[in-house]
C-alpha cells in the first residue's frame, strides 16, 4: 500500500491533477489500486494548496469514466450470444439465465451503474454487464459519470476535511468494503445453492419421465 501511495504522490508531483486521473483510470482496470487511498491523498494535497479541487475532481471523474469505457468495451466484445454459448457449456448455468440477467439489467441497468460506482468490487465490474447488454453508450456514460462524480467528490472532500489524518478514510472505507464483500459472498453461495437445487430437480423430473 505504501508503494501505491508513493507512486501516486510521484504522479501528482510530475503531472498535477492529471496524475490523479491516471491513477483512477488504472484503479478502474486494476482494483488493487484502491480509490480510497488515491482520492483522500489527493484531497489532502488540495488542502495543502498544491492542487486545486476542481481540476482534481474533474480529472478523477474523467479517469473513472474512461476506465469504465474500457471495461464496457470488453463486455461488448464478449456479447450476449457468446455469453449464452458459454452458459450452455458451463455446469449449472443455462442460456436462459443469461436472458433473465439481461432482462433484469434492461430494467435496472441505469440504477445499477449509478449505485454500483459506490460499491467496492462492483464499481469496476458493473461496466462489463453494461457492455454485454449494449446499454446505449450515452446512457452508460451519463450514469457512470454521475456515480463516479459523487464517489470522487466524497473521498476528495474527506481528504480535504481530515487533512493529515486522511488515511482514516482508507481505514473506514476498508471496513465498509469488508461488509460489502461478505454480503457478495453470501449472495454467491445462495445463488450456487439455488442453481444446484434447480439442476437436481430437473434431473429428477427427467428421470421420472423416462421411467
Amino acid at each position: 500500500m505504501q508503494a501505491i501511495v508513493d507512486w501516486v504522490v510521484h504522479l501528482m508531483q510530475i503531472l498535477g491533477a492529471p496524475g490523479v486521473g491516471i491513477a483512477i483510470f488504472l484503479e478502474n482496470i486494476f482494483p488493487p489500486i484502491p480509490s480510497e487511498v488515491v482520492l483522500p491523498l489527493a484531497g489532502f494535497t488540495v488542502s495543502q494548496g498544491t492542487l486545486g479541487f476542481l481540476p482534481t475532481f474533474i480529472w478523477a471523474t474523467l479517469g473513472s469514466v474512461i476506465g469504465a469505457w474500457v471495461l464496457y468495451a470488453i463486455g461488448a466484445m464478449v456479447g450476449a450470444d457468446r455469453l449464452r454459448r458459454i452458459a450452455d457449456w458451463m455446469w449449472l448455468v443455462e442460456p436462459e439465465d443469461v436472458d433473465k440477467s439481461l432482462s433484469w439489467f434492461d430494467r435496472y441497468g441505469p440504477a445499477s451503474v449509478f449505485f454500483g460506482r459506490f460499491i467496492p468490487g462492483v464499481r469496476s465490474l458493473i461496466s462489463i454487464p453494461a457492455g454485454i447488454h449494449r446499454m446505449p453508450i450515452w446512457k452508460f456514460t451519463l450514469w457512470t459519470g454521475l456515480g463516479s462524480a459523487g464517489w470522487n467528490a466524497l473521498l476528495i472532500g474527506l481528504g480535504i476535511w481530515l487533512g493529515e489524518s486522511y488515511t482514516l478514510v482508507e481505514k473506514y472505507v476498508g471496513k465498509y468494503s469488508n461488509v460489502i464483500y461478505a454480503i457478495i459472498l453470501v449472495i454467491v453461495v445462495v445463488v450456487i445453492a439455488l442453481l444446484i437445487r434447480r439442476s437436481k430437480k430437473r434431473k429428477q423430473a427427467s428421470s421420472n419421465r423416462v421411467d
